[in-house]
Parts: C-alpha cells; structure tokens; sequence
C-alpha cells in the first residue's frame, strides 16, 4: 500500500520546474553539481524531489555565495542554489504567480511574465515629457535586507497552501556558505540569484513602495523595475516632499535610500537646465539627460532624450576586447560572425530603443578590433589605416554581414 502524502503535487509540476531551470541555465551551487550532471540521472533525481516536496520532508541546501565585483569598486553578492533547489523553487513559483500577478501595480515591471524593460522606458520617456521633476531613486542593498517577517506577512496575504509557506519560509532561513567556507544563517534578505527571489521581492516592493504611493500619493507617476524606481512630480516642492516621505517609509520597513545614489532631477529640455544641479539620472542602462538634436522637420534644439549610459558603453567595449581575437586571427571571418553576431545583435536591440545612432557608434569599437584583427591576418595590409579601409570596403560591400552594419 502506498502512503500517503502530507501535500498533493503533480509529477508533471516537476518535470515542468526542471525544463523553465534548464533553459534558464546557470551554475552549479553548493554541491558542485552542473545541470549537466544533474541530467546523467535525471528520473532518479526529479523522483526523489517529487517525493521530499510532497512528503514535507525537504529541507533546501546552503546557498553559495558568489561575489562579482562592480563598477563603483563594491561587489554585488549573489546566492546561487543547488540545481535541485533551483528546481524545487520554480515548482513553488509556477504555483504562486499567477495568483500574485493578479495584484501586482501595472507600473511594475521587473521580472514578470509579459513586461519588459522597454516598457519602463518608453513609459518613463513618455512621462519625461510631461513632468518636469524625476525622483531618481536607489535602494541600498536591497536583496539583503529584506524584512522576513513583513516578507512573510505580505506572502501569507496571498499564499494559503501550507505546503507553499513552508517552503518559502525554508528557503528564506537556508544557510548561506561564503568562499571562505564558513556559513551565515541570514536574519534579513532574500538570495540574489534564487529562482523565487525575484518574485518575493517583487511582491515585497509591491507592499511597500507601490501600494503605499499609490494610497497617499495618488498624483505620483512611476516606473519600477525590481527595485530601480523612478517617479515623476509635477513641481519642486512635490518632488522634495515626496523623497523625504519616502526615506522615512524605507526606514520603517526596514529600508534605506542610498543618499548619494538618490537624487533629484530636472528633466525638460532647452536652455533653462543650466540653472539645476541634475539634469540627468540613469534608468535599466540607459541615460536620460538634455541632448542637443536635430529634428526630421530639421529644427535643432536641446531636448530631454534617452541613450545607451556611459557605464554600459564602456562594459560593450570590454566584452568586445575579451573575445579571443588572437584565436581568430588564423580563421576566417565567419568563425568571428558565428562568435559575435547573436551578441551583436542583442545589444543593438536592447540599446537600440532610443539613440541608435550613439548604440551603432559603440559598436563601432567592434570595427575597429576587426580592423587589427584584419591587419594581423593579412600580411600585405601594411597599416591600420589601410586595414580600416578594407573593412569599411566591406562594410558597404556586405552590410548583412554584421547587425550594426545594416543601414549604415
């Protein structure tokens, strides 16, 4: 006779959580274990999380911590689980979402089904134009000091499976192992890098930032992706009332601003915005700021117009140099469009969305590296100018042969 389960969960809830983990990739946790090893017994291993999930009895591994550095010189501190925590985490996922997505703000747009961040962008541009005040705002470390009792208030609002508050409980209490080898049982947080993060962070903001303004500040416009927000104010005044009323809210759940990240900004074209401090702020890798342009009707003025940031730029241009261009200096140049199309092309789509031409002269830096790798191939090509000019040749010969090179 079979015994019975403490809670009901379909196989096929399972094997669904392990193929969204599979095509999202990622590395091994704790336990060293790729996917591809994860793969080798397969049935054996979704079988046996099946029956812990269902039986009540699984308890989730130490999530490893993993540290990559960032522009300003801090680190940002990821937590990356096991592959079959990864798993067992998207299995709760699917089951939840759909309920949360249900109250979630429409000027919410990180990481839910259906939004992008385009669609923060476009609004935030749209909304640019029409209120002169932005409320730039930054949340200092953000994913590690989340309240979880007010985490598990706000999820036990939606959430009435058992089974479900469990785990979710579980996973916020599960050790952390740091690269020095000793653990942390965190207090506050949620792992930066876990599949369920996301969506319990989400839902956290929602309770704590969307709600709140849109209950006593039902003028105020914003976007907000995760915990990058930018609101819009019809003046001064409102602008520098609302920020000293959100420090406090942030404080109060536990929060904080950053003060030096969070800023105030101007945000309408023309002259006058010599006489503010901050006429520009930083949104989803993009740079909103007063750009002297020249219209199709060809008026030429200072406008309030969005592109690629410099901080961004200047991480293409690394990665451009990082590509194994001493490899490829005994191959043929389809070796390199195999290699960097698909890249290529990604960040012309991405970064392409407003200022295209400032996004096409970025990856000219990928010109000017096949210029070299031109010059270093072919040994009649006596300089880099001459190497420059046979690509440029090429490039007129062939524009379908790199993204960028289209409709140049």
């Amino acid at each position: 006779m079979t015994q019975a389960k403490s809670f009901y969960l379909s196989k096929h809830d399972v094997v669904e959580a392990y193929k969204r983990v599979r095509a999202n990739k990622g590395g091994a946790g704790v336990d060293e274990e790729s996917l591809v090893a994860f793969e080798l017994d397969l049935k054996n291993n979704l079988y046996k999380l099946w029956n812990r999930l269902s039986s009540g009895s699984y308890m989730p591994p130490a999530v490893k911590r993993v540290e990559i550095g960032k522009p300003d010189g801090s680190a940002r501190k990821l937590g990356i689980p096991t592959v079959a925590d990864r798993v067992a985490q998207m299995v709760v996922k699917l089951h939840i979402e759909p309920e949360l997505e249900k109250h979630f703000h429409p000027d919410s747009y990180g990481y839910r089904p259906g939004r992008s961040a385009h669609q923060a962008l476009l609004k935030a541009k749209d909304r640019c134009f029409k209120r002169a005040w932005v409320l730039d705002m930054d949340i200092k470390g953000f994913f590690d000091s989340i309240d979880h009792h007010l985490l598990m208030k706000a999820v036990r609002r939606h959430v009435k499976e058992p089974w479900h508050l469990l785990y979710i409980q579980r996973w916020l209490e599960a050790p952390i192992r740091h690269p020095d080898g000793r653990f942390e049982v965190p207090k506050r947080g949620v792992p930066q890098g876990g599949v369920i993060s996301p969506l319990l962070s989400n839902l956290f903001l929602h309770y704590v930032f969307d709600v709140w303004v849109e209950r006593h500040w039902g003028g105020i416009q914003f976007e907000r992706y995760a915990d990058d927000i930018v609101c819009h104010c019809a003046s001064e005044r409102e602008v520098n009332r609302l920020r000293a009323c959100l420090e406090q809210r942030f404080v109060d759940c536990g929060l904080q601003l950053h003060p030096k990240k969070t800023k105030i900004v101007y945000c309408k074209g023309g002259y006058q915005t010599g006489n503010y401090p901050n006429v520009t702020f930083d949104f989803l890798g993009y740079t909103f700021r007063p750009r002297w342009i020249q219209t199709r009707d060809g008026r030429q003025g200072l406008y309030f117009m969005a592109a690629i940031s410099a901080v961004n730029a200047k991480k293409l241009r690394s990665a451009i140099n990082s590509w194994p261009w001493r490899y490829w200096r005994h191959k043929d140049l389809a070796v390199i469009q195999e290699y960097s199309r698909s890249r290529l092309q990604a960040w012309l789509n991405y970064y392409g969305l407003f200022g295209k031409s400032i996004i096409r002269n970025v990856l000219f830096h990928f010109d000017k590296r096949l210029s070299r790798w031109a010059k270093a191939k072919f040994k009649k090509l006596s300089s880099i100018i001459q190497a420059a000019r046979r690509i440029v040749s090429m490039r007129h010969r062939y524009p379908h042969a790199f993204p960028h090179w289209r409709n140049c």
